[in-house]
Protein backbone atom coordinates (compact mmCIF):
# COMPACT_ATOMS: atom_id res chain seq x y z
CA UNK A 1 0.00 0.00 0.00
CA UNK A 2 1.36 3.39 -0.98
CA UNK A 3 1.05 6.58 1.08
CA UNK A 4 -1.52 7.87 -1.44
CA UNK A 5 -3.57 4.69 -1.07
CA UNK A 6 -3.43 4.94 2.73
CA UNK A 7 -4.59 8.58 2.61
CA UNK A 8 -7.41 7.69 0.19
CA UNK A 9 -8.49 4.80 2.41
CA UNK A 10 -8.61 6.98 5.53
CA UNK A 11 -10.58 9.66 3.70
CA UNK A 12 -13.05 7.15 2.22
CA UNK A 13 -15.02 6.83 5.46
CA UNK A 14 -18.09 8.95 6.26
CA UNK A 15 -17.16 12.39 7.61
CA UNK A 16 -13.42 11.58 7.64
CA UNK A 17 -11.07 14.56 7.31
CA UNK A 18 -7.31 15.04 7.27
CA UNK A 19 -5.83 17.54 9.71
CA UNK A 20 -2.30 18.66 10.62
CA UNK A 21 -2.48 19.69 14.32
CA UNK A 22 1.08 18.62 15.20
CA UNK A 23 3.17 19.64 12.20
CA UNK A 24 2.98 19.91 8.41
CA UNK A 25 4.26 16.35 7.89
CA UNK A 26 1.96 14.39 10.21
CA UNK A 27 -1.47 13.58 8.80
CA UNK A 28 -4.14 13.07 11.43
CA UNK A 29 -7.34 11.49 10.17
CA UNK A 30 -10.44 12.29 12.21
CA UNK A 31 -14.14 11.58 12.24
CA UNK A 32 -16.25 14.32 13.82
CA UNK A 33 -13.18 15.69 15.59
CA UNK A 34 -11.95 12.34 16.96
CA UNK A 35 -8.69 10.83 15.70
CA UNK A 36 -8.72 7.32 14.21
CA UNK A 37 -5.39 7.29 12.31
CA UNK A 38 -2.10 9.18 12.40
CA UNK A 39 0.76 8.88 9.89
CA UNK A 40 3.75 10.69 8.48
CA UNK A 41 2.94 9.68 4.92
CA UNK A 42 6.39 10.44 3.50
CA UNK A 43 8.22 8.42 6.16
CA UNK A 44 10.09 5.24 5.25
CA UNK A 45 9.01 2.75 6.29
CA UNK A 46 5.40 3.89 6.11
CA UNK A 47 3.67 3.45 9.46
CA UNK A 48 0.26 4.40 10.79
CA UNK A 49 -1.02 4.64 14.36
CA UNK A 50 -4.45 3.03 14.70
CA UNK A 51 -6.89 2.67 17.55
CA UNK A 52 -7.49 -0.94 18.58
CA UNK A 53 -9.51 -2.90 21.12
CA UNK A 54 -7.06 -3.53 24.02
CA UNK A 55 -7.38 -7.33 23.86
CA UNK A 56 -6.98 -7.37 20.09
CA UNK A 57 -4.01 -5.01 20.36
CA UNK A 58 -2.09 -7.43 22.56
CA UNK A 59 -2.96 -10.39 20.33
CA UNK A 60 -1.95 -8.59 17.12
CA UNK A 61 1.37 -7.49 18.63
CA UNK A 62 2.18 -11.07 19.60
CA UNK A 63 1.30 -12.40 16.13
CA UNK A 64 2.91 -9.76 13.88
CA UNK A 65 6.32 -8.11 14.14
CA UNK A 66 4.93 -5.25 12.04
CA UNK A 67 2.47 -4.28 14.80
CA UNK A 68 3.86 -2.67 17.94
CA UNK A 69 2.47 -0.51 20.77
CA UNK A 70 1.41 2.92 19.52
CA UNK A 71 4.32 5.34 19.29
CA UNK A 72 3.58 8.45 21.38
CA UNK A 73 0.08 7.10 22.05
CA UNK A 74 -1.79 5.32 24.83
CA UNK A 75 -0.20 1.90 24.38
CA UNK A 76 -3.28 0.10 25.68
CA UNK A 77 -5.55 1.45 22.92
CA UNK A 78 -3.22 2.24 20.00
CA UNK A 79 -0.91 0.24 17.74
CA UNK A 80 1.72 1.39 15.27
CA UNK A 81 1.44 -0.64 12.08
CA UNK A 82 4.26 -0.88 9.51
CA UNK A 83 2.16 -0.80 6.36
CA UNK A 84 4.46 -2.49 3.83
CA UNK A 85 5.07 -5.51 6.04
CA UNK A 86 1.42 -6.60 6.13
CA UNK A 87 -1.01 -7.54 3.35
CA UNK A 88 -3.00 -4.56 2.06
CA UNK A 89 -6.25 -6.27 2.98
CA UNK A 90 -5.18 -6.55 6.61
CA UNK A 91 -4.12 -2.89 6.73
CA UNK A 92 -7.53 -1.92 5.30
CA UNK A 93 -9.27 -3.99 7.98
CA UNK A 94 -7.18 -2.45 10.77
CA UNK A 95 -7.93 1.09 9.53
CA UNK A 96 -11.64 0.27 9.27
CA UNK A 97 -11.63 -1.25 12.78
CA UNK A 98 -9.97 1.91 14.12
CA UNK A 99 -12.59 4.11 12.46
CA UNK A 100 -15.42 1.89 13.74
CA UNK A 101 -14.07 1.99 17.32
CA UNK A 102 -13.96 5.78 17.28
CA UNK A 103 -17.45 6.02 15.79
CA UNK A 104 -18.77 3.59 18.43
CA UNK A 105 -17.52 5.98 21.11
CA UNK A 106 -19.39 8.96 19.67
CA UNK A 107 -22.71 10.11 21.13
CA UNK A 108 -25.68 8.33 19.56
CA UNK A 109 -26.92 11.47 17.79
CA UNK A 110 -23.54 11.90 16.06
CA UNK A 111 -23.40 8.21 15.09
CA UNK A 112 -26.82 8.49 13.49
CA UNK A 113 -25.60 11.41 11.39
CA UNK A 114 -22.94 9.10 9.96
CA UNK A 115 -25.42 6.36 9.00
CA UNK A 116 -23.31 3.95 11.09
CA UNK A 117 -25.41 2.90 14.11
Amino acid sequence: MTPQQLRALCLSFNAAVEDFPFNAETSVFKVLGKMFALSTLDARPLTVNLKCDPDDAVRLRSEYDAIVPGWHMNKRHWNTVTVGELPDRMVRELVEDSYDLVVAGLPRAERLKLDRP
